[in-house]
């Protein structure tokens, strides 16, 4: 049967299992960073695109346009990775309510949603990185 009030143990695997949501928010602010990277980079590719081929000024810049599709596929891929971690610690922080509500063990399944989350949220990193140096080198060739 379930007690009508919580125990202070139960309360303490509560608070522990809210300390993630700031990880969690985290992630959101650096998927919201990705997605305005991502269009920034798709609008770039628009304005090249509609560059005309008879425009000799102008018309180099189109030269740019496959490193741009490289650049939207990491950025892609990270936010993927981020948005991977995000759920994976909701996952985490839905199991550690329950498993402290339910008085059941969960020190285990939450220490292996936290390493999926922080694996995914490291290859995230890995690729935003790729993509940042892919962009800095884009200044090499407008210069």
């Amino acid at each position: 049967m379930l007690p009508d009030t919580p125990s202070v143990s139960q309360l303490s695997h509560i608070s522990q299992a809210a300390a993630p949501a700031f990880l969690l928010g985290a992630l959101a602010a650096f998927i919201a960073v990705l997605i305005s990277r991502l269009n920034r980079t798709i609008d770039r590719s628009i304005y090249l695109n509609h560059i005309p081929d008879d425009d000799q000024a102008r018309c180099r810049l189109k030269a740019d346009l496959p490193r741009l599709v490289r650049r939207a596929a990491m950025i892609n891929r990270a936010i993927f990775w981020s948005i991977m971690g995000s759920i994976s610690i909701g996952v985490m922080i839905i199991v550690g309510f329950v498993s402290a509500f339910f008085q059941i063990q969960h020190e285990r399944g939450v220490a292996i949603l936290f390493i999926i989350s922080i694996a995914a949220f490291i290859v995230s990193l890995v690729d935003f990185a790729r993509e940042v140096r892919i962009a800095l080198s884009e200044f090499d060739h407008h210069g």
